[in-house]
């Protein structure tokens, strides 16, 4: 392999992205005119690949449309059929809040005949924080917050979410009645269930707000009597299956982490090496993560096992960060800086972890670079990687370094890509 070891990580990175990019993955899925008949074709939708899904929209569908997205400062594409509004992620703001009242409106009075579009990603849920009567912007700030640092995946998050919600949950589609439903998703989560997709506002919900209490003993989560009385009380409670009014509403997963993964793939073999792919749907703590892929490195390299070097180890999926230092966090960079302590400058071993959204947690900064002399060169600069992991500091450790992977807004979202490059 001649290609030098960042940049075909940078190459498989860039991959992964691409192959999620809304102008690739709307239009094969688009409804045909016939689908619309006399009715209206009304597009809505939230998250951080929205504003280019609905440009996509717009330049393959050719009748009249109308409507309504939200997405992350930063993350706008010019339409001019369907208004774009932006708003915080991944703690909520008025912005947000105003847009989630005006998407309601949007779809107000709907017919039979007419047909609702509706554009998801991943960071929808903040995008989308319009509270259940009672509740406030502050009271969802603050539980966004909370849940962020707690440790709970996004899977428990959005669990949460979806009970103190006037609009997900399947609120939303229930909204539209009797329109139909057509829900097109980028999935950013673990298993790409449609209901932890930004909290899932057009598919129903199984969980109740039993379920979620449970979550908030489980990471002692600290509520005002107003939240905790939504949830004791039942007056949360999102829309469950067989409910008549999403019974015209349909869901289609239109780009996943395994697409994006095998994007990679494609472009390691393409270079001479052997892929592994190792699972598009790994959780639980980032740090302990890195410590276990180290250990698939070092078997890769001691023992050929369970592939034999040149390889890459590509995996996908979204850890969690219990913050507990001084740090900002950042799943991947906490990833990588374990991965780096436990490999302890092993010869051979480069590594690239990002989120494809281009945000690490809150910081505009993608991910990092690791190789085999991370630690030395910071040992050099009078940086321990342990004192930094044990301070949650991944994004300082590796900006001190120059290592940052930085992309600026990628337009989509299919949640987090590591690879692991073993020569």
């Amino acid at each position: 392999m001649s290609v030098e070891p960042r940049d075909l990580l940078r190459r498989m990175f860039d991959a992964a992205i691409e192959a999620a990019q809304p102008a690739h993955n709307v239009p094969p899925h688009l409804p045909l005119p016939q689908d619309v008949g006399k009715g209206r074709l009304v597009v809505i939708g939230a998250g951080k690949a929205s504003a280019a899904m609905a440009r996509a929209v717009e330049d393959h569908w050719a009748g009249e449309l109308s409507g309504l997205v939200v997405t992350r400062y930063g993350y706008a594409v010019p339409c001019r059929r369907i208004e774009i509004a932006e708003a915080a992620h991944p703690v909520p703001d008025a912005a947000g809040l105003a847009a989630a009242r005006r998407m309601l409106d949007v779809v107000r009075d709907l017919t039979a005949d007419d047909l609702v579009l509706c554009l998801i990603s991943g960071g929808g849920s903040a995008l989308l924080p319009l509270p259940i009567d009672g509740l406030s912007l502050e009271h969802k700030q603050a539980l966004n917050r909370a849940l962020l640092k707690s440790g709970a995946s996004i899977n428990e998050m959005n669990c949460v979410r979806r009970h103190l919600s006037a609009i997900k949950g399947g609120r939303l589609a229930a909204a539209c009645h009797p329109a139909r439903v057509l829900t097109l998703a980028i999935s950013d989560v673990p298993g790409d269930d449609p209901i932890n997709i930004a909290s899932g506002p057009t598919v129903p919900d199984p969980t109740t707000c039993a379920d979620a209490l449970a979550i908030v003993r489980r990471y002692a989560i600290e509520l005002p009597p107003e939240v905790r009385d939504v949830l004791e009380g039942g007056r949360g409670e999102s829309i469950k299956p067989g409910d008549p009014r999403l019974a015209r509403a349909q869901m289609r997963l239109i780009a996943t982490p395994q697409l994006a993964l095998a994007a990679a793939a494609k472009v390691a073999r393409e270079a001479g090496l052997t892929p592994l792919l190792l699972g598009d749907a790994i959780e639980g703590e980032a740090r302990e993560v890195g410590k276990v892929m180290a250990g698939i490195a070092r078997s890769v390299a001691h023992h050929g096992h369970p592939v034999a070097a040149p390889c890459v180890l590509l995996s996908g999926g979204e850890t969690t960060v219990t913050v507990r230092g001084s740090g900002r966090g950042g799943r991947n960079v906490e990833f990588l800086l374990a991965l780096a302590v436990a490999l302890d400058g092993m010869p051979n071993v480069w590594a690239i972890a990002g989120d494809t959204d281009g945000v690490d947690g809150a910081e505009e900064v993608a991910g990092a670079f690791v190789a085999p002399d991370t630690l030395a060169r910071a040992w050099s600069k009078g940086i321990r990687a342990v004192d930094r992991l044990a301070d949650n500091d991944g994004h300082g450790f590796f900006a001190t370094l120059g290592d940052q992977v930085i992309t600026g807004p990628t337009l989509t979202n299919v949640n987090d890509f590591r690879a692991l490059l073993i020569l």
